[in-house]
């Protein structure tokens, strides 16, 4: 997590009748928190209105289990693409994108290179989906281009390199 923090989650996998259940038999008393009661959090709108329709529409299956398992499968990806975009390190020190080192690495890896890559810069930009994969689909094809990353800078895919470059404004053009 952000700051080198580590976010446990040991009961995700258990059900609450199953948690009530242990606490009852170790004599301690089960105490529900008051912001359950209601639908502010999107958790509890979930809990609520989303899983009753997907438990009878999964007729007898236990899709908890299911999408807790998922979850389980996501994160060992996940870190798997960290270490292995470590390994890669295509982020320069001098604050470029190596392409070259991503080059033959599937294209989640590519993802997730351009993103860390446009966090890094300051401010980090707020590009679009389609402003994002149409500069993603630029690196992966490592074509000499340049796409607009907000009014004042631009990322100039160029020579293997993905770089951000100051748009100085003459009559309202990018310098060549």
């Amino acid at each position: 997590m952000p700051g080198g923090r580590w976010h446990l989650r040991p009961l995700l996998t258990l059900k609450k009748a199953e948690i009530v259940a242990a606490l009852r038999a170790a004599g301690a008393a089960w105490c529900e928190d008051a912001s359950n009661a209601g639908d502010d959090f999107l958790r509890n709108r979930i809990r609520r209105k989303v899983l009753p329709p997907w438990r009878r529409a999964s007729q007898g299956r236990d899709m908890l289990a299911g999408a807790a398992l998922a979850r389980e499968r996501l994160e060992e990806d996940d870190t798997a693409l960290e270490a292995w975009l470590a390994a890669l390190a295509p982020q320069r020190a001098d604050g470029a994108l190596d392409l070259q080192r991503l080059a033959g690495s599937p294209r989640a890896l590519w993802r997730r290179a351009l993103h860390r890559w446009l966090l890094a810069q300051n401010p980090a930009p707020a590009l679009s989906r389609a402003g994002f994969a149409a500069l993603l689909a630029a690196c992966e094809a490592g074509r000499t281009t340049r796409h607009s990353l907000d009014g004042k800078r631009f990322a100039e895919v160029r020579a293997g390199r993905l770089t951000v470059r100051r748009a100085l404004r003459r009559a309202g053009k990018f310098p060549s």
